[in-house]
């Protein structure tokens, strides 16, 4: 389940660009209810993309804006609450690494689905009782 933030350069603090993934992975794994669960913790992964602050915009004009989106199945926090969840704490996490004046209104997050069986890993694809197994078996 691929995590990816952009930023631009210099948004985040030095500790923050190490940070942002592994707290996102908690993030998820909270707002999905499976906090500890090594199999799900496996399944998430991700990248950081730091770009040239002339080269992000937001409404059309440059601006300091962080992205954060992710990518999972479509059984993957699978009530409106579970997503809202994770979209208010990534927020609280990216407000928490970036350096002073970011402005929440800048961090946007977006959450996309796989259909089942349109997610995999190691060139399986992976059913949601494929997945469902996996966590249930490492619960």
């Amino acid at each position: 389940m691929p995590i990816t933030v952009t930023a631009p350069r210099g948004v985040f603090t030095s500790a923050g660009e190490r940070e942002i993934l592994p707290q996102l992975t908690a993030v998820l794994a909270e707002a999905g209810g499976l906090a500890g669960n090594p199999a799900f913790t496996s399944m998430v992964g991700g990248t950081i993309h730091l770009l040239d602050p002339r080269h992000v915009y937001a409404g059309g004009v440059n601006r300091p804006v962080v992205m954060v989106e992710l990518k999972l199945p479509d059984l993957g926090l699978a009530t409106a609450e579970a997503r809202a969840a994770f979209i208010r704490t990534a927020t609280d996490v990216v407000e928490r690494l970036s350096v002073d004046g970011h402005r929440r209104d800048d961090t946007w997050v977006n959450i996309l689905n796989a259909r089942d069986g349109a997610w995999g890993i190691g060139g399986r694809a992976l059913t949601n009782d494929d997945l469902v197994a996996a966590i249930s078996a490492a619960g």
